[in-house]
């Protein structure tokens, strides 16, 4: 069975890091974009990077460049993000999911049509 599990939210305080992990199963990640995202409760989801599983390569939008790294772990089949720096804003759910497309997405800054998705893990910043 082919599965995505995330892991790694909680609560930080402003300013702090968190890293949030994504393992798969059943599948390779290594033939896949992964791309993470976030929601709060109210707004619309926001993609805040991707990754190939394929060649490294990332995306990362301008809204956490600087802040948000992405990288992957092929022989543990998980990829992670990282938030450094992170700043006083509503909780949101943040979800990894992925696309068959390595190249492509990460070209075309994450645009996707996931196969599959995380179950979703909540991120809180506060003080």
């Amino acid at each position: 069975q082919e599965q995505l599990a995330e892991s790694g939210g909680g609560l930080v305080q402003p300013g702090g890091s968190l890293r949030l992990s994504c393992a798969a199963s059943g599948f390779a990640l290594d033939d896949y974009a992964i791309g993470w995202f976030r929601q709060a409760p109210g707004k619309a989801r926001e993609g805040v990077g991707c990754i190939s599983g394929n060649d490294g390569s990332t995306y990362i939008p301008d809204s956490v460049k600087g802040r948000f790294t992405i990288s992957r772990d092929k022989a543990k089949n998980t990829v992670y993000l990282q938030m450094d720096s992170l700043k006083p804003e509503a909780p949101a759910v943040y979800y990894c999911a992925t696309d068959p497309r390595p190249p492509m997405v990460v070209r075309y800054r994450c645009a996707m049509t996931p196969a599959h998705w995380c179950q979703g893990t909540q991120v809180t910043i506060s003080s």
